[in-house]
């Protein structure tokens, strides 16, 4: 085994830029903006990972991965604390994390801003397509792959894409 040496705060944070959201790839989870905190400890490191919501089915890799990432980087010991409060929101992403989602092909979501209830339906957003650029899209399922992000389609360049709800 690798002796493991100290390693600074802004070490643990740049090795937190490469652990990859397990259902979005393209982000990491700094980008996504579920890490709190990262303070040192006597033993190592401490984080603290807000959920993007309680249900969460890849928080365990999240977590694991985190470690992994960590002690790589020269933590000798590593705790991960589930911190639900405040919520998370997607107003946490980072503006790295935006331009990554839209690279992907994944349209970034907008601020998170109080809606009246108009109707039980979907809520329709005007949202742009990330291939095009074109706002002429149109809601095709309020639910993707993940009950994190819609289906879409554009009017202009006929490619479908998936939007990440803002909340």
């Amino acid at each position: 085994m690798t002796p493991t040496v100290p390693i600074t705060i802004d070490q643990a944070w740049e090795a937190l830029r490469g652990v990859p959201d397990p259902e979005v790839p393209a982000l990491s989870v700094v980008d996504l903006g579920i890490i709190r905190t990262i303070e040192a400890t006597a033993g190592g490191i401490r984080v603290d990972v807000t959920p993007t919501y309680s249900g969460c089915p890849a928080l365990d890799v999240i977590e694991r991965e985190i470690g992994r990432a960590l002690q790589t980087a020269g933590a000798e010991q590593v705790e991960v604390r589930r911190v639900f409060t405040p919520a998370w929101s997607t107003d946490m992403m980072t503006d790295t994390g935006r331009r990554r989602l839209k690279a992907y092909g994944i349209a970034p979501p907008g601020p998170v801003v109080a809606e009246p209830l108009v109707s039980l339906g979907p809520t329709v957003r005007n949202v742009a397509c990330p291939f095009c650029d074109s706002p002429d899209t149109e809601l095709r399922s309020e639910f993707g792959a993940t009950a994190c992000k819609s289906l879409y389609s554009c009017h202009s360049c006929h490619q479908p894409f998936e939007h990440f709800k803002a909340f």
